[in-house]
C-alpha cells in the first residue's frame, strides 16, 4: 500500500500549480512522504551572497522568494548561492516521526535553518564537501530529522544551497517508518545492480585470461568505469569508497565518464576489428580518442567547470552506436546484439539529456532517475550476448574448414581404396588367365609368375612417374614463367588466377616458417583473409601481402606478378606504354608501380639472371 501511495506522489510531483503564493504542506500520520514542487518550494537567487539569514527571514526578503516554475528547481548557476524554503503545517496530535530528504547526493552545501517552538532556528550544516561520519543518517542521501518543535501553525523551513554542479533540489517530506524501508529496498536494488556488473566483469576477466583477447579486457574495465559513474552519481562511492575524502566528489564522475567512454570505443574496436575490416572507421575511432581525451586534460587544468557539460559523451557514444551499425549493416551478424545493447544505452542517454535541458515532463520519478541505470543493465546482457555470438561464428568458421579438411581426407581413402580394388580385380584377372594357360604351359609357369611380379613394380612406378611428370610439367612452368621470356597467355598458365598467385606468395614469404611480427610465436592458424596467418598467442592477424610489395595494391595479383616479370626480364628498359599495351591496364598505373619495382630492384642490385628464383627476389620487402 504505500507503494501505491509513492507512486501517486509522484504523478502529484509532476502537476503544475497556477497560483504564484507559496502554500504550505499539510502533514498528518496516514501520509508516508510527500515531495515538495512548483508552488510548494520558494525560490531566491543570492548571486553576491549579501543577505544574512536574519535579512532573509524578514518580512522585506521574505515576498521576494518566487515559487518554482518547475516540478524539480535547479541551480544552474554554478558556485552560486540559492536560498529556497518550505511550509510545514502538522496537527496537534502527530505522532510519527518525520526527516526531511534532499534527493540529489551531489550537492556541495546545504546549510539548513530548521523552526524551533521559541522562534529561533536551529542551523544543520550538509553536503558532499564534508566527511560522510559527520552525518546523522549513514545514508547517502542528505537526512535531517524533524521534531516539529513549533506549534501547529505553518512551520517555515529555510535551506541555503551552492553547488559546483547543476543540482536538482529534490525535498522529500518522509515518515522515519518509510524512510528505513525505503532507504533498505534502495539499497537493495543497489546491491542487485552492482552485483550484475561484478558478475558480468569477472566471466569477462575469466575469458580475456583464457583466450588473451584485449577486447574481453576493455570490457572488463569499461564495466567498472560503468560501475564508479553510477556509484558517484549514487552517493554510494562516497558512503564506501573514500567516506573520508569528500574532494573526490567533485573529479570522480569525470574521471569515471571518460573511463568509460574512451574503454567502450576501444572495446568496439577490438571486436570488430575495425583497422582490417574498416580502416576508416578504426581512424576515427582513434581520433574521438584523442579529442576526448584533450577536453578531459583541459577541463582538469584549466576550467572544471565544463565536466558538467555531460552531454559531450553523446560523441563517443554516437560513433561507437554508428561503428555497430556500419559494421551489422556490412554483413557482420554477430554485431546485431551489440546495436541492440547500445541502442537501449543511447535512449537512456537520450532521456537524461532531455530532462537536464528542462523537460521536467519526463521526470516522473525512480524509473527516470534511474532510467540509465535501466539501459546499462540491458547493454551488459546484450554485450554479453555479442561476445559470445563473436565466439560461436569464429567457432563455427573453425568447424567449418576442419570438416572441409575430414572431407578431403576421406574422398583421399575413399579414392585410395577405389584404385585398390581395381588394381585388385586386375590381378584377380591375370592371374586367373594365368591359371587357364597353365595347363597348356606349365614349364613356363615360374616364368609368368615372374613377370606379373614385374608388372606389379612397373605399374607402382609408372604410376609414381606419371604424377612426378604432372608436378614436373608444373615446376617447369613455374621456373620458365621465373627466369624466362614468355607471353601473358603462358605466364597466366603459370599463375592462372589470383589463388595461385595468393599462395605462391604464402610459400615463398613463410618459406622459413612462420614468425609472429608482433610476439615471435611460430603457430598459427587460418586468418580472417585468404592465405592469411593469425597467432595463436596474440591474435595479430598477418595477410599474404603485408610487407610485400604488393601490400595496398589495386591491380589485380596476376598482372602485378607478369608486370614485375616484364620490368625484371627487360632490366627495367620496358616503357610503360609497352606495359600497358600487354596488360591492358592504364599507363599512369603501370608507370607508377613500373617505378616501384625499378626502384626496388636498384636498391637491392638485382638485374635479369639465370636463378631460377628471378623476378621473386623483387617481391618481399627488406625484413621479411
Amino acid at each position: 500500500m504505500n507503494y501505491v501511495k509513492s507512486i501517486a506522489l509522484y504523478i502529484l510531483f509532476l502537476l503544475p500549480l497556477a497560483a504564484k503564493t507559496q502554500e504550505p504542506v499539510k502533514i498528518v500520520d496516514s501520509i508516508d512522504q510527500h515531495i515538495f514542487s512548483y508552488k510548494e518550494i520558494g525560490v531566491l537567487m543570492d548571486p553576491d551572497e549579501e543577505y544574512s539569514f536574519d535579512a532573509i527571514k524578514s518580512d522585506a526578503l521574505r515576498s521576494k522568494f518566487q515559487p518554482s516554475e518547475s516540478s524539480t528547481p535547479q541551480t544552474l548557476e554554478l558556485n552560486t548561492t540559492y536560498w529556497f524554503k518550505i511550509r510545514i503545517q502538522r496537527p496537534n496530535d502527530l505522532q510519527n516521526n518525520f526527516v526531511l530528504e534532499f534527493f540529489d547526493q551531489t550537492i556541495d552545501e546545504i546549510t539548513a535553518y530548521i523552526p524551533l517552538k521559541d522562534g529561533s532556528y536551529r542551523v544543520i550544516n550538509l553536503g558532499d564537501h564534508k566527511p560522510f561520519s559527520e552525518r546523522f543518517f549513514k545514508h547517502k542521501n542528505f537526512e535531517i530529522p524533524l521534531e516539529f518543535q513549533h506549534d501547529a501553525s505553518d512551520g517555515i523551513y529555510y535551506f541555503k544551497v551552492k553547488s559546483s554542479q547543476i543540482a536538482d533540489i529534490i525535498i522529500v517530506l518522509r515518515s522515519v517508518k518509510f524512510f528505513v524501508s525505503y532507504a533498505l529496498s534502495e539499497y537493495f536494488s543497489f546491491g542487485i545492480f552492482y552485483g550484475m556488473i561484478l558478475v558480468f566483469s569477472l566471466y569477462n576477466l575469466i575469458l580475456f585470461i583464457a583466450v588473451r583477447q584485449k577486447q574481453y579486457l576493455f570490457y572488463v574495465l569499461y564495466l567498472l568505469s560503468v560501475s564508479l559513474y553510477e556509484m558517484s552519481s549514487d552517493g554510494i562511492a562516497y558512503h564506501y569508497l573514500w567516506p573520508n575524502s569528500p574532494q573526490w566528489n567533485q573529479l570522480a564522475f569525470a574521471l569515471t565518464l571518460i573511463s568509460a567512454s574512451s574503454f567502450v570505443l576501444l572495446f568496439t574496436r577490438a571486436l570488430f576489428n575495425f583497422k582490417d575490416r574498416a580502416p576508416w572507421l578504426d581512424k576515427l575511432i582513434l581520433y574521438t580518442l584523442v579529442i576526448r581525451a584533450a577536453f578531459f586534460l583541459y577541463s582538469l587544468f584549466f576550467d572544471r567547470s565544463l565536466f558538467n557539460y555531460k552531454f559531450i559523451e553523446f560523441v563517443p557514444l554516437s560513433v561507437a552506436f554508428f561503428a555497430g551499425l556500419y559494421i551489422y549493416f556490412s554483413g557482420y551478424r554477430a554485431a546485431r546484439f551489440f546495436v541492440i545493447g547500445y541502442g537501449f544505452v543511447f535512449i537512456g542517454f537520450i532521456f537524461k539529456l532531455f530532462i537536464m535541458l528542462g523537460i521536467s515532463s519526463l521526470n516522473f520519478g525512480v524509473i527516470s532517475y534511474y532510467s540509465l541505470s535501466f539501459c546499462f543493465i540491458l547493454e551488459m546482457i546484450f554485450f554479453s550476448l555479442a561476445i559470445g555470438d563473436n565466439l560461436r561464428i569464429l567457432k563455427r568458421e573453425q568447424e567449418k574448414m576442419q570438416k572441409q579438411v575430414l572431407k578431403q581426407m576421406t574422398e583421399n581413402v575413399a579414392l585410395k581404396d577405389i584404385l585398390n580394388r581395381e588394381l585388385k580385380s586386375e590381378v584377380r584377372k591375370r592371374n586367373q588367365e594365368l591359371e587357364e594357360a597353365n595347363i597348356l604351359l606349365q614349364e613356363q609357369s615360374e616364368e609368368i609368375s615372374r613377370m606379373n611380379e614385374l608388372l606389379q613394380i612397373d605399374n607402382q612406378e609408372l604410376k609414381h612417374d606419371k604424377q612426378e611428370l604432372i608436378t614436373n610439367v608444373k615446376k617447369i612452368s613455374r621456373d620458365r614463367a621465373l627466369s624466362a621470356e614468355v607471353d601473358f597467355e603462358e605466364f597466366s598458365a603459370a599463375y592462372p588466377n589470383a589463388d595461385n598467385c595468393y599462395e605462391f606468395l604464402a610459400e615463398l614469404k613463410w618459406k622459413d616458417g612462420y614468425h609472429c611480427r608482433k610476439c615471435a610465436n611460430e603457430h598459427y592458424f587460418n586468418g580472417n583473409t585468404p592465405f592469411s596467418r593469425r597467432c595463436t598467442k596474440c591474435g595479430y592477424d598477418e595477410s599474404v601481402t603485408s610487407y610485400t610489395i604488393f601490400h595496398n595494391m589495386r591491380i589485380p595479383i596476376n598482372k602485378a606478378f607478369y608486370m614485375i616479370f616484364l620490368v625484371y626480364s627487360t632490366k627495367g628498359k620496358i616503357s610503360s606504354h609497352k606495359l600497358s599495351e600487354i596488360v591492358a591496364i592504364r599507363q599512369s598505373t603501370c608507370w607508377s608501380f613500373s617505378n616501384r619495382i625499378k626502384k626496388v630492384m636498384v636498391e637491392r642490385k638485382v638485374l635479369k639472371s639465370t636463378d631460377k628464383h628471378g623476378w621473386s627476389q623483387l617481391v618481399l620487402e627488406n625484413d621479411i
